[in-house]
C-alpha cells in the first residue's frame, strides 16, 4: 500500500484561522512594545529640543556649574545633581535594609495571622500621597530633627575623621538628610511588597531540604532565598531607586531648596524634581526657561545612567555565579 500525497493539498480552514489570529496577536503584541521604546524616544527628543537655549548659552558647562540666578541669566545643574544623588543615596542606604528585614520577616518569622495584617498596612504606606509625606516631614519630623537627632549626631559622629564633615553644621531640620530620611520611608513600600512576593516564589521543597540538613534561617536565607531571587531583589532595589530620584514634592518641603553645595548634610540642598516644581511656573525668559527643560533632560539621562550601571552589575554578578 502505497502513502497518500498531500503535498497538493491546502491547509484546512481552521488552521488558516489560527495562522491569522497568531499573526495579528504578534503584530498586537510588537506594538505595544514599540509604543514604550518610541515614547521614551518621543520624550527625550522633546526635552532636548526644549534645551537648546540652554546649551547655547552655557555649553556643556551647564552640567558643571554650581550658580543658578535667575537675576543675572546665570544658571548651572551641578547642585540639583548632587542634591538628587545624595539624598537617593541615603534613601537606598536607609531604606533597603529595612525592607529586606521587613520582607524576611513576613516570609520567614512571622505567624500566619500576623503577615496578612503588617503586609497590608505596609502596602497602604505607598497609596499615601508623596505631599502628605512632605507636610508630615515638615511639620513633623524636621522639627525633631533640629531639637534631637542632628545635635545628637553632630556631638557623637562630628569629631569623627573625613566622615565627621557629614554631621555639622547648624541644626536647622530641613536639608539633605532630611529629604533622604523622608524617601527611605517612601520607598520601603515598594521594595519591601515586591522582595516579600519575590521570597514567596522560592519552592518550598529548597527551604524545606536546607532545613532538614540542620540549617538555620539565616543559612536558608543567605544561601537559598537570596541567590535564588537575586536577580528580582536588585530590581526592587532599582525601582527604589527611580522612585528617590524623581520625587518632587516630599523633597520640595524639607530640603531647603538652596542651589549651593555644602560637605554637611544638615545644610539645605536641592534636587532636580524640587528645582522643577519651585521655578517652572515662575521661569521668564527663553534661557531661564531652557535651562528648567535641561534640567529635566538632565534627570532623565542621570536616571538612565544610573540604572544601566546597574544592569551592568547585575550582568557581571550573574556571569560570577555561574
Amino acid at each position: 500500500m502505497t502513502a497518500l500525497d498531500t503535498t497538493g493539498l491546502a491547509p484546512p480552514r481552521g488552521f488558516r484561522a489560527q495562522e491569522a489570529a497568531d499573526q495579528a496577536f504578534r503584530g498586537v503584541t510588537f506594538f505595544a512594545a514599540a509604543i514604550v521604546l518610541l515614547t521614551l524616544v518621543g520624550i527625550l527628543a522633546a526635552l532636548a529640543w526644549g534645551s537648546v537655549p540652554a546649551f547655547r548659552a552655557f555649553h556643556f558647562t551647564f552640567f558643571i556649574r554650581q550658580v543658578w540666578n535667575p537675576v543675572t541669566v546665570q544658571f548651572g545643574a551641578l547642585a540639583p545633581i548632587y542634591g538628587t544623588l545624595v539624598t537617593s543615596a541615603i534613601a537606598l542606604l536607609l531604606g533597603v535594609p529595612v525592607s529586606f528585614g521587613i520582607a524576611i520577616f513576613l516570609t520567614e518569622l512571622a505567624p500566619e495571622w500576623m503577615r496578612r495584617p503588617i503586609g497590608t498596612a505596609i502596602e497602604l504606606l505607598a497609596a499615601i500621597p508623596s505631599i502628605i509625606y512632605g507636610m508630615w516631614g515638615l511639620f513633623v519630623f524636621a522639627p525633631y530633627f533640629a531639637n534631637h537627632l542632628e545635635p545628637w549626631m553632630t556631638a557623637h559622629l562630628g569629631g569623627i575623621p573625613f566622615v565627621g564633615a557629614l554631621f555639622r553644621g547648624p541644626p536647622l531640620g530641613i536639608g539633605m538628610l532630611t529629604a533622604g530620611v523622608i524617601l527611605a520611608v517612601m520607598i520601603v513600600p515598594f521594595i519591601s511588597a515586591i522582595m516579600r512576593d519575590v521570597f514567596l516564589t522560592v519552592p518550598a521543597v529548597m527551604r524545606e531540604s536546607a532545613f532538614s540538613i540542620g540549617a538555620t534561617t539565616s543559612e536558608v536565607v543567605w544561601n537559598i532565598v537570596l541567590p535564588y531571587t537575586r536577580t528580582s531583589v536588585i530590581g526592587a532595589v532599582m525601582l527604589g531607586l527611580g522612585r528617590a530620584l524623581g520625587e518632587t514634592m516630599a523633597v520640595t518641603f524639607v530640603i531647603g531648596n538652596a542651589h549651593k553645595i555644602h560637605a554637611s548634610l544638615f545644610m539645605p540642598g536641592a534636587t532636580i524634581s524640587s528645582t522643577i516644581a519651585n521655578e517652572f511656573t515662575e521661569a521668564v525668559g527663553d534661557v531661564y526657561y531652557s535651562s528648567l527643560i535641561a534640567l529635566g533632560l538632565t534627570l532623565f539621562i542621570v536616571t538612565v545612567v544610573v540604572l544601566g550601571l546597574a544592569k551592568l552589575m547585575l550582568r557581571r554578578l550573574d556571569y560570577r555565579l555561574r
